[in-house]
């Protein structure tokens, strides 16, 4: 049997069924929206979000305290964007493989997302 599992807190939620016949295995939901995602997306989604919140770090000793910034990362499958301080920033995404599909999270709750990605074994 394959992984499965739901992670969850205010604002956010994750999903993986490794198990399922369905070709979306992963889950990414807000307070008010739900997205399914394929394997490959939800995989692409995790990666594109940890090499986001490392550029983040990387660049927090080149900003100024209240200094803000954006920074993307993007495969063929994902968009990402994070948008504030380096250490708690809102997470912006946008799902590229030909459906329309979008969604995100406020700084408060993107913490809590990137807690539970690192935690996970999908790559």
């Amino acid at each position: 049997m394959g992984q499965r599992f739901v992670k969850e807190g205010t604002g956010w939620r994750l999903g993986w069924d490794e198990s399922s016949s369905s070709p979306y295995q992963g889950l990414l939901a807000g307070s008010s929206w739900a997205i399914e995602l394929t394997a490959e997306e939800f995989r692409d989604f995790c990666r594109l979000t940890q090499q986001l919140t490392q550029t983040m770090a990387t660049m927090a000793s080149e900003l100024m305290d209240e200094e803000r910034i954006t920074c993307e990362a993007e495969s063929n499958l994902m968009w990402l964007e994070a948008d504030g301080f380096p250490e708690a920033f809102a997470l912006r995404f946008i799902v590229q493989s030909g459906r329309g599909c979008e969604g995100g999270w406020p700084a408060s709750a993107s913490r809590e997302v990137l807690q539970a990605i690192t935690q996970l074994s999908v790559f």
